[in-house]
C-alpha cells in the first residue's frame, strides 16, 4: 500500500479499477485547514491524464509494473517488432501502444517494455541517444546572438532544435525525455 503523502513522480498505484502513474505532485499545506496532495495522474492503459487531490492519509495498492529490456528490431505493415535478448521471444506492438516513444529509437536499440499483468502499455527509450543529423539548413555567418537555434531532422525522422553550428552528417546527443539537443557526440 502507498500513502498519498508518499507520492513521488513515476509512482504507480491502482485506483477505481485502473492503474495510474504520477506525472506531477505537490504537497500543499494551507495556513488554515488540513494538508492535501495535488497531483496530475496518467492512466497507463488508456493514456488519459487527470488532475486530482488526495488527503495525505489515503492509501492505495501499489501497481507492479514490469520493466523488460528488449531490442527494437523493425517495422512491418504498421507493427513494430521487439525481441527479448534472453529468450529471443519477439512481440509485435502497434503504433497506438507505442505513442511517440520510438521518435528517437533506431533499429537494434535497446528499450524498456512496460507491462501490467501481461498487457504491454508503453515503451521507454533510453534517456540519452546519439543520432545523426540528416537535414538542416546551414548556419548564417555572423548570426552569433546567444542561443540561436535552427530545426534539424534526425535519422529517425524526429525534428529537434540545434545550435546554428551543427551541420548535416554530424552525430549529436539528444535527451529523449525532453527532446532537447544536449551536445555533439
Amino acid at each position: 500500500m502507498i500513502n498519498a503523502g508518499d507520492f513521488r513522480n513515476g509512482s504507480t498505484f491502482e485506483m477505481e479499477g485502473s492503474v495510474w502513474r504520477i506525472v506531477e505532485f505537490q504537497h500543499v499545506k494551507p495556513g488554515k485547514g488540513a494538508a492535501f496532495v495535488r497531483t496530475k495522474l496518467r492512466d497507463v492503459i488508456n493514456d488519459s491524464v487527470v488532475e486530482k487531490t488526495f488527503r495525505p492519509t489515503e492509501k492505495f495498492p501499489e501497481a507492479q509494473i514490469e520493466h523488460k529490456n528488449m531490442e527494437y528490431l523493425y517495422e512491418d505493415s504498421g507493427l513494430f517488432y521487439f525481441m527479448d535478448g534472453v529468450t529471443y521471444e519477439q512481440i509485435p506492438l502497434t503504433a497506438e501502444q507505442l505513442g511517440d516513444a520510438l521518435k528517437f529509437v533506431k533499429e537494434n536499440d535497446s528499450v524498456k517494455i512496460l507491462s501490467y499483468k501481461g498487457n504491454v502499455f508503453g515503451v521507454e527509450p533510453p534517456n540519452f541517444v546519439e543520432l545523426v543529423v540528416v537535414e538542416t539548413e546551414p548556419g548564417v555567418r555572423g548570426d552569433t546572438a546567444t542561443n540561436v537555434q535552427k530545426p534539424a531532422k534526425l535519422e529517425t525522422g524526429a525534428i529537434v532544435a540545434v545550435p546554428i553550428f551543427i551541420n548535416e552528417g554530424e552525430k549529436i546527443r539528444v535527451d529523449t525525455r525532453s527532446g532537447e539537443y544536449m551536445e555533439r557526440a
